[in-house]
């Protein structure tokens, strides 16, 4: 189990996460905006909640998190060399020819469960993932974080329905839910509220809450943990590109990289 966290602590983690996003982000064709709103999920996720062993990935007793919205990479290759899973160093090779830090996660990285990219796959994986501890009797927590577009697939719906039908209190979904996805705002282009109440009615636990507040995500990660016979979901209200004022809600950030002179700008901020 991770050694216990302050919440100052994680408040650091978080803001390292998001320099490393912002230094890799670099003319690269990244995500960096939906990186940039995981942040305080994947400092509170690893340095405060999982059991998982850098220096042995594949322990079976390990906690799974699988990153559903696997465009977002970049939270997690920055979350992964910080906790690490690999040097920090490595971040700078992200999409260079011949490195295992690609666009989106892959097993080649040390600490990734899945290869994702395409969106919908994340939650159908972790219930059956949860529903293979369960039979085997396993204590092992399963976490998925999927972004708030993604919920437009219907296989997510499908996932939803079958997890609390086979009582997967070990699976926890997270909603990074920073209202934006590629093309736009995500209640323009597809309506997802009442949100929290659409999870209630297909037998879920439900949390909402301020995605980057660290106190309210430990306490509602600790909450999770205690719920018997259903499965648990966090919706966490969070702000695509938080932390750089010209990348929050601010669409264009979804896909296009910072310019040389935007990341400058940025990495004060994050000071």
């Amino acid at each position: 189990m991770p050694e216990a966290a302050t919440i100052q602590d994680l408040e650091k983690r978080a803001a390292t996460i998001r320099r490393h996003i912002i230094e890799v982000a670099a003319e690269h064709m990244c995500h960096a905006g939906g990186a940039l709103s995981a942040a305080d999920v994947m400092a509170a996720l690893y340095f405060g909640v999982m059991n998982v062993d850098p220096k042995g990935p594949a322990r079976p007793d390990r906690d799974y998190f699988i990153l559903s919205k696997g465009h977002g990479s970049l939270a997690l290759f920055a979350t992964l060399s910080e906790r690490g899973f690999f040097p920090v160093s490595m971040l700078a090779s992200f999409e260079q020819a011949g490195s295992i830090l690609a666009g989106h996660p892959t097993l080649k990285v040390p600490g990734v469960e899945l290869a994702t990219g395409s969106l919908g796959h994340g939650l159908p994986v972790a219930t059956g993932v949860a529903l293979a501890c369960k039979v085997s009797g396993d204590a092992n927590r399963v976490f998925v974080m999927m972004g708030d577009g993604e919920l437009q697939e219907g296989s997510v719906w499908e996932a939803a329905l079958a997890a609390p039908r086979f009582a997967l209190d070990n699976l926890t979904a997270i909603i990074d839910r920073n209202g934006f996805q590629a093309f736009g705002e995500v209640e323009r282009i597809m309506p997802l509220e009442p949100l929290a109440d659409k999870w209630r009615s297909f037998g879920w636990h439900v949390i909402e809450l301020d995605g980057h507040d660290v106190v309210a995500l430990q306490l509602a990660f600790a909450e999770a943990a205690t719920v018997k016979g259903r499965p648990s979901v966090i919706v966490a209200h969070t702000v695509k590109g938080k932390g750089v004022s010209f990348m929050e809600n601010n669409p264009k950030f979804h896909g296009t990289a910072p310019s040389p002179q935007e990341v400058e700008l940025a990495l004060k901020e994050l000071q």
